[in-house]
């Protein structure tokens, strides 16, 4: 058996959990999120418990087993924690700061670019305009709207400059090299 899928999801206290044929339903303090899983799975909740098991040995339900409890361990996470993506701008000039709810980024373009959050995604930018959180409690819908605004400036490799994750290294590459002998032109 899988051994991620054999594990129970522990469900905190304050969260809601409603089981109905193969849709599960998840409701906390942050948000709610409601997810259909695959019918050759049973999903059950005993206990303060939900409990993934698989109706056969089959390659494509092997697979399905640990996916399904890790989506929903996610969801229970997500509905009673969060999460949160960190993003580092670098570069002169680059920075971010709060318009409203929306996010405003001055990334060297001739204009400055506005991030509206979807439902569910709040913005927070630290007091050097530097550091970006996206926090949501759909782990999916955080680090899409994260890896979305990486892509409006990401990272290049010969001065670093760019929109990063928070301990993303960036592969550096060496620049121009100068000339190997004395004396110039030849």
């Amino acid at each position: 058996m899988s051994r991620i899928g054999r594990l129970p999801v522990v469900v905190p206290a304050g969260v809601q959990v409603n089981i109905q044929g193969t849709r599960v339903h998840v409701k906390g303090p942050k948000g709610e999120l409601s997810w259909e899983f695959s019918p050759r799975l049973a999903v059950s909740f005993e206990n303060g418990q939900i409990i993934v098991t698989r109706s056969s040995d089959e390659p494509q339900v092997r697979a399905l087993h640990g996916t399904t409890r890790a989506l929903i361990q996610n969801m229970v996470t997500g509905v009673s924690q969060g999460f949160t993506k960190v993003l580092e701008i670098e570069g002169v000039g680059y920075r971010a700061e709060m318009e409203g709810s929306n996010l405003k980024l001055f990334l060297g373009y001739s204009h400055p670019i506005v991030v509206t959050p979807p439902a569910g995604i709040t913005f927070d930018v630290d007091a050097r305009a530097r550091q970006i959180k996206v926090m949501g409690y759909d782990k999916a819908l955080v680090g899409q709207v994260a890896a979305n605004i990486r892509e409006l400036r990401p990272p290049e490799p010969y001065h670093g400059k760019g929109i990063h994750y928070l301990g993303e290294k960036i592969r550096r590459k060496a620049g121009k090299g100068g000339k190997a002998g004395k004396g110039g032109k030849k």
